[in-house]
């Protein structure tokens, strides 16, 4: 049996507040030699292009190809993986992607713009990016989930064309991601990965088209490229491990939580469970069935370290603080497992995804409640939000002044440009005032 320890804390401890803080830290610094090996991959791709991804793409992948081109999957090759996979898995594909793509479309900007007394119009105009950059895990990692969360709100929100990027190590290929590319409307698709797709995608090629946007998880490798090339091009996020916090009142059956507890843990050792409660005897009994559940799971061996390492069951006073407690986490996914969660939902400010209810089990979230699974991590969510078709939006202003807005509006700019010493600005604003 896969051997656990499990912390437990209680908000009324004298230390807690330091306690929690230690539970808490995640040291997310990058490497110093990660650091180097990507500011030379990214150099290295951006002065010499193709030949340079090529070169990488054989030394990390063991993928030869004479061209960048011979590396790119066609439409063609995405619609017979569409065709050959199972039957199950091609219809859920398609019932997930139905369902993502129904939420996103409530979440279009339309632009918009309103005339002032004095004949002034004054709007803002919504623009969709021309090109997005997809970042898709490869070889033993594949997450066809990911592509349909990536691609889809790029493509609502009239994105041109979607770049999908995905590396095959020793040649594999994963025609569940290819067939969800086809579901998605990818565009093009690479067969290259690392931090020399993302130099590639950000910087262009011959071969590889620059965007205007990177999206998608990867390895420590991908997410340091993604921060080194921030500037060049937007990217979405700089995601940390993956989190779950559930709150219980103490009558949903323990398994249940526990197993949702697991589907977080099992991501990686760094993941992070935690389970808040009133009862303590519940946490008893959520910990007994992490033990007795914890051997039956193909991934034990990472539950165990992520369990042992960063989860903890913390007792409270009542739902209010536990509420408290997860507002000062900002959590990643928030289970509110309780008897009234609009009640709950009330009091919670900060969280990247909210599941609602006993019922709601957060891995629904993961492939096909609709809401994006793209989620602000390690307390992030208390600024940012889950991505969506914003994110493939860009928003100009619009201005234009009548004669008489810009005679009357000329004379406030006037004066305060003076005051701020910049003699051209105010008489550019004053050779549109009338002779009073």
């Amino acid at each position: 049996m896969t051997d656990v320890t499990i912390k437990r804390l209680s908000a009324a401890q004298a230390d807690f507040d330091t306690a929690l803080s230690t539970l808490l830290a995640w040291e997310d610094s990058v490497d110093h030699q990660v650091n180097e090996a990507v500011r030379h991959i990214l150099h290295q791709v951006r002065t010499r292009g193709d030949a340079a991804v090529l070169e990488f793409t054989e030394k990390f992948d063991q993928v030869s190809a004479a061209s960048v081109a011979e590396l790119e999957v066609s439409q063609a090759r995405l619609q017979e993986a569409l065709e050959r996979i199972p039957r199950d898995q091609r219809r859920a594909l398609e019932q997930a992607a139905d369902r993502i793509r129904d939420y996103h479309q409530r979440q279009l900007q339309n632009s918009w713009q309103y005339e002032d007394a004095d004949g002034t119009v004054l709007g803002q105009k919504v623009t969709p990016l021309d090109r997005a950059g997809l970042y898709v895990p490869g070889g033993k990692a594949a997450y066809p989930s990911s592509v349909l969360m990536n691609a889809i709100p790029a493509k609502v929100a009239g994105v041109s064309e979607v770049i999908m990027v995905v590396p095959t190590p020793a040649g594999v290929v994963n025609d569940m991601v290819l067939a969800a590319a086809a579901i998605a409307g990818v565009d093009r698709v690479f067969t290259i990965g690392g931090a020399q797709a993302v130099g590639a995608l950000a910087y262009g090629t011959d071969t590889v088209p620059a965007v205007d946007k990177i999206v998608g998880p990867g390895n420590i490798y991908v997410a340091t490229a993604k921060r080194e090339v921030f500037g060049v091009v937007g990217i979405d996020m700089i995601a940390g491990p993956s989190e779950i916090l559930v709150i219980c009142d103490g009558k949903t059956d323990p398994d249940w939580i526990a197993m949702d507890l697991f589907s977080q843990a099992e991501h990686d050792e760094q993941a992070q469970s935690i389970l808040i409660s009133p009862s303590r005897d519940y946490l008893d009994q959520v910990e007994a069935s992490i033990r007795k559940l914890l051997p039956t799971m193909e991934r034990a061996d990472i539950i165990a370290t992520s369990i042992s390492n960063r989860a903890a069951l913390i007792e409270v006073a009542d739902l209010s603080e536990a509420a408290a407690i997860s507002n000062r986490i900002a959590p990643e996914h928030l289970e509110l497992s309780v008897e009234d969660p609009e009640a709950l939902i009330e009091e919670i400010r900060h969280a990247g995804a909210i599941f609602k209810g006993r019922y709601t089990a957060e891995a629904l979230g993961d492939y096909c409640a609709g809401p994006n699974h793209v989620l602000p991590t390690s307390g992030t969510a208390r600024f940012s939000s889950p991505l969506g078709v914003y994110d493939f939006q860009k928003r100009s202003s619009i201005i234009g002044f009548s004669a008489k807005g810009a005679d009357r509006m000329g004379r406030v700019a006037s004066v305060l440009a003076r005051g701020e010493g910049l003699t051209a600005h105010a008489r550019s604003a004053e050779y549109r005032i009338k002779e009073s």
